[in-house]
């Protein structure tokens, strides 16, 4: 892994003006793409009986025409999933669904639960089975439980709240309900939209957009929000008001640059934050270049606040697919340039800037320094719009251990060294707070520092 992956992407969608609700989750789906390419699923709820398709792949491989006409129903919950190596498991893939003897439970996760493994481990041995090794499946476990004890589905989810800790933004669904739920500490997003008198919740705004959909609202850390037939929507405020950890890296690189993120745009802040690498990092040079297509954006920014051009220097194939096998390390470097070419005409013989989103191992930007230096580049200035990774995230973010990062083995110097570049800068982790975030918000910036919000 070269870059770093997020967990998953979710998306409820409650019909009350007969839209096709298949139809409607794919389209949305399509936006969330970005968040996980190894496995998809939609479930529909047709007055209490549920239909399913998921399957390990892309949206566009997953379904089809003819297989979405079968997901019938005026309610329905949709995933698209990244999954660690080693998690590839076909009933891993989301939305799960359960069944039990207050009717059914449909649950997207997008997230970690830092105590999954001792909830899981309580609930073997009082005899619970399980299908996957999907912590989302623990989750279900206890709402379950829960709703036994309680009169209502919402009330259970309350109750589970007490006891999972970590990062969670949920969509679920009961036999006549949808619910919204985000953890108190907000660490990953959920927002709320609407299309006539049906509402809409997804990971981010963007699946609005392509929906057609009105944006109305996030939905808070620690809230609850209850959609019920006839539109009607209730919140629950139990858990809201400690601090929020919204994890920075989704304004950095996980979300799509054209969401807005609790009232903040992602595209503002990646422009804000080339400025930023500017301020902390000048230098003489001839061109600034993106690494397509996540660098590019901090690219601009760079280039507006030192006055030095922006220009193209890496082309990207958008046609590579996701499977090139490599065996050996010619093929592995390859397999860069099959993805990212070089412009040679616009870098032969210049002093280039080169800007990416975040050094995870290193051997990407090693390959790209080498092609442009190959392709006649005088000089090249590596750009890091991120600070170094220096921690594993426990909270959804596919962070290798502290001994596979970079920055951690080695110190800037010789990172700068093994790249092969002329110079190196790393966003300074106090440049943050001027990107254009909120004053009023709290972030998670834990992977550059270490300072955890929950254990």
């Amino acid at each position: 892994m070269q870059k770093l992956n997020e967990e998953c992407g979710v998306l409820g969608f409650y019909d009350n003006d007969g839209y096709n609700v298949a139809h409607m989750l794919y389209t949305g789906m399509f936006a969330l793409q970005h968040r996980g390419q190894q496995s998809c699923g939609i479930v529909t709820n047709d007055d209490a009986h549920l239909h399913q398709l998921k399957d390990k792949g892309l949206v566009s491989e997953v379904f089809n025409e003819h297989n979405l006409t079968s997901l019938v129903g005026n309610m329905g919950v949709a995933h698209v999933r990244y999954a660690k190596e080693g998690d590839l498991l076909k009933e891993n893939a989301q939305p799960l669904v359960s069944r039990y003897c207050k009717g059914s439970i449909t649950l997207a996760h997008n997230g970690s639960i830092v105590n999954a493994k001792e909830l899981r481990e309580e609930l073997e041995m009082g005899g619970a089975i399980f299908q996957s090794t999907n912590e989302t499946e623990v989750i279900m476990h206890l709402i379950a439980i829960a709703r036994t004890r309680v009169k209502s589905i919402e009330q259970a989810v309350l109750k589970v709240m007490e006891q999972i800790e970590g990062a969670y933004s949920m969509v679920l669904m009961s036999p006549r309900k949808i619910l919204g739920i985000r953890d108190p500490q907000g660490f990953r997003p959920l927002c709320i939209g609407k299309i006539g008198n049906s509402y809409i919740l997804a990971s981010e705004s963007v699946a609005l957009d392509v929906m057609r959909a009105e944006f109305v609202r996030d939905v808070e850390p620690g809230e609850v929000v209850l959609i019920e037939e006839g539109g009607k929507i209730t919140s629950f405020k139990n858990f809201c008001g400690k601090k929020p950890s919204l994890c920075v890296f989704e304004y950095v690189y996980f979300a799509r640059p054209d969401s807005v993120i609790d009232g903040v745009s992602v595209y503002r802040t990646r422009i804000e934050t080339g400025k930023q690498l500017a301020l902390a990092h000048p230098v003489e040079a001839d061109l600034v270049i993106g690494v397509p297509d996540s660098g590019t954006h901090f690219a601009h920014g760079y280039a507006y606040q030192s006055g030095i051009p922006f220009g193209d220097g890496l082309i990207r194939n958008r046609y590579t697919g996701r499977t090139f096998i490599k065996q050996t390390q010619a093929e592995r470097e390859m397999a860069v340039s099959i993805k990212l070419n070089v412009l040679k005409d616009n870098v032969k013989g210049k002093r280039i800037v080169m800007v990416d989103d975040s050094i995870v191992r290193g051997t990407t930007s090693a390959n790209l320094i080498k092609m442009l230096k190959d392709a006649g580049a005088k000089e090249v200035h590596m750009r890091v719009a991120s600070p170094p990774f220096l921690w594993p995230c426990y909270y959804g973010t596919d962070i290798p251990s502290k001994k596979e990062l970079m920055a951690v083995k080695y110190s800037i110097e010789e990172i700068r060294e093994k790249l092969g570049a002329d110079t190196i800068g790393y966003l300074p982790v106090e440049a943050l707070k001027n990107i254009g975030l909120r004053s009023d918000f709290g972030y998670c910036d834990a992977c550059f520092t270490g300072n955890y919000p929950v254990r």
